[in-house]
């Protein structure tokens, strides 16, 4: 807590300079309000605004966010893991919870479109140069009109989609048409879970601001109270329901899982100068600014997120198991995706914003290099042991009460796939918050339709001879198309990526990657021939291999010099010698 109360008074004592320099330089700090499109500084934009004072301080204070935050999403992630293997228990890979996984995934394209990504793509680099500026009410005046509209404009698509959810569910799960049990259940929880779409719009909304002030503890608790919410209503609530229609508490779980995590992290915007009032003054420039901000970015992760949809339209074609498989081994792969990638994108995304604002493009381009080699120097490694050891986590995380050997194969088959996926999945995360940084949105329905077009393609071809595993392909495809897509663009408008350090340290990454996976699998196979399938003989052998592994890596990436590998040896080194002084 005190290195965090001393970045506030450095804060405080920029934000002092910044207004003294504006009260006197003002038509050149008008000339930063926007980053030109093809990314150079506009002019006089270095002499308007002053540097921090403590870069050094400032990059440490970033690192210790990004572990906190890496360490609440962790908590979080646990919490999530033991959610889906209570429902794995409960439910299986059976048609109710394909059922489930459907109504979840429409809703979910809703709140993409809307909440969370496009959101605060929009309104943090608004609200945050409003603050920048010095000007706090205005910042909240935009807020408030945001907040009210997201109630009118997301309540009532909520209220339309209940009402015609009879008629556009059954056009998601074609394979249903002959089982009008699971089309009527389909029907029936998203209705359900489509009533927490306005919750999680506000929620993003909330958490945006806290993102502009750099305040990042509550929202990356508010996800783990969700997990406990819905945890809470699978244990409960089942028993109220007939056998064949306990899946409703997992849609109940949900829906008040997104009211706890929309109050949760309110009372941390007191004291921050203003609050939420009454305005619906759409016409505010600001306003309207956030909102064209948002169009693209709408429509760009609108399509995103149909790739996921596009997953289990075929998947329904495949078998009735396989929509319920390809979503439990997405949800294994998203854990080091969360801890790592989600972490570094969401710490670095106000810095980026502000680094965009002030016109200092080579340190955005460091800034953004730097995080993309942090992501690959943890996802590489995540995605190699997901590989080699696909089948026993999967064994040791979800087989149990109705989830069956055979339901294991089908899970691990798609998660071998999730787990290549994975690094281009975390780079192109941390590439398209850059795009937002530069408010430069529109270029992003590119990307998008990219993906979707080309995952939809493969997807369609290879669901019918490789089953599971060429659905899976579709995606892989179609996010390492759009990464690779975010590299050549940003390339060109940044005066380049870093590329060369990038390669260089990808390749010492799979060197010690590859001694990781041989090492991780090795040990794995001598403890389990030799403890046994009891759960305490998973653990340690599922446990020992991953920890053999990760020493073996991290051992590599440090004799091998990558420097990312460096900066987390200093920094943990540097805590160690604080506490013991």
């Amino acid at each position: 807590m005190p290195h965090i109360g001393s970045l506030g008074d450095r804060v405080r004592r920029y934000l002092g300079m910044r207004l003294a320099a504006l009260r006197h330089l003002s038509h050149r700090a008008t000339q930063t309000d926007k980053v030109s499109t093809s990314g150079s500084a506009p002019p006089g934009a270095e002499e308007a605004i002053p540097e921090p004072v403590d870069r050094a301080a400032h990059r440490r204070h970033l690192v210790v966010n990004t572990a906190f935050f890496s360490f609440a999403t962790a908590l979080s992630r646990i919490a999530g893991l033991a959610r889906e293997v209570l429902a794995a228990s409960k439910f299986g890979v059976t048609g109710p919870m394909s059922a489930f996984t459907i109504a979840y995934q429409v809703p979910n394209v809703l709140r993409a479109l809307f909440a969370e990504g496009p959101l605060q793509a929009g309104f943090v680099p608004v609200f945050t140069e409003l603050l920048e500026r010095g000007e706090r009410r205005e910042a909240f005046r935009v807020a408030s009109v945001l907040f009210w509209l997201i109630c009118l404009v997301m309540g009532g698509l909520t209220a339309i989609f209940v009402l015609v959810a009879p008629v556009v569910m059954p056009l998601f799960a074609p394979g249903f048409h002959d089982q009008p049990e699971l089309r009527n259940l389909t029907i029936h929880l998203a209705q359900i879970v489509f009533l927490s779409v306005p919750l999680l719009g506000l929620s993003g909304l909330i958490v945006g601001m806290l993102y502009s002030f750099e305040h990042f503890a509550a929202p990356a608790i508010a996800p783990l109270a969700w997990n406990l919410v819905v945890i809470g209503c699978l244990i409960a609530l089942p028993p109220l329901f007939a056998a064949d229609k306990q899946i409703y508490a997992y849609a109940i779980g949900i829906l008040g899982g997104s009211v706890v995590q929309l109050l949760l992290p309110i009372p941390w915007l007191r004291g921050r100068g203003g609050g939420i009032s009454f305005t619906l003054d759409w016409r505010n420039k600001y306003v309207r600014r956030v909102l064209k901000l948002m169009l693209p970015v709408t429509i760009a992760l609108g399509i995103v997120s149909l790739n996921l949809l596009v997953d289990s339209f075929f998947a329904t074609f495949v078998s009735r198991e396989a929509p319920a498989a390809i979503d439990r081994a997405f949800r294994i792969a998203q854990l080091p995706q969360g801890l790592f990638a989600v972490a570094i994108a969401t710490i670095l995304f106000p810095t980026l914003t502000r680094q965009a604002v002030r016109g200092q493009i080579g340190e955005l381009r460091g800034t953004m290099a730097n995080g993309i080699r942090q992501i690959l120097l943890l996802l590489i490694p995540a995605g190699l042991l997901m590989i080699v050891l696909a089948v026993p986590a999967t064994r040791l995380v979800y087989q149990r009460g109705e989830f069956t050997p055979e339901a294991t194969h089908l899970v691990s088959r798609a998660l071998i796939w999730w787990a290549v996926a994975l690094p281009f999945e975390g780079m192109s995360l941390l590439y398209s918050r850059t795009f937002f940084s530069l408010q430069r949105t529109w270029i992003t329905i590119a990307f998008a339709t990219t993906n979707l077009g080309l995952n939809a393609l493969v997807a369609g071809l290879l669901h019918e001879p490789l089953g599971i595993s060429g659905v899976v392909i579709g995606t892989v495809v179609g996010t390492a198309a759009m990464t690779f897509f975010q590299m050549a663009v940003l390339r060109r408008n940044l005066g380049g990526i870093e590329g060369r350090a990038t390669l260089s340290a990808v390749a010492r990454m799979l060197v010690a990657g590859a001694a990781l996976a041989g090492v991780g699998w090795a040990v794995w196979h001598v403890l389990d021939q030799a403890l046994g399938r009891s759960l305490a003989g998973q653990i340690v052998s599922l446990g020992s291999g991953v920890l053999a592994g990760v020493i073996v890596y991290a051992a590599g990436v440090l004799l091998l010099k990558v420097p990312e590998a460096g900066q987390i040896q200093r920094l943990v080194a540097g805590r160690f010698r604080r506490k013991s002084a």
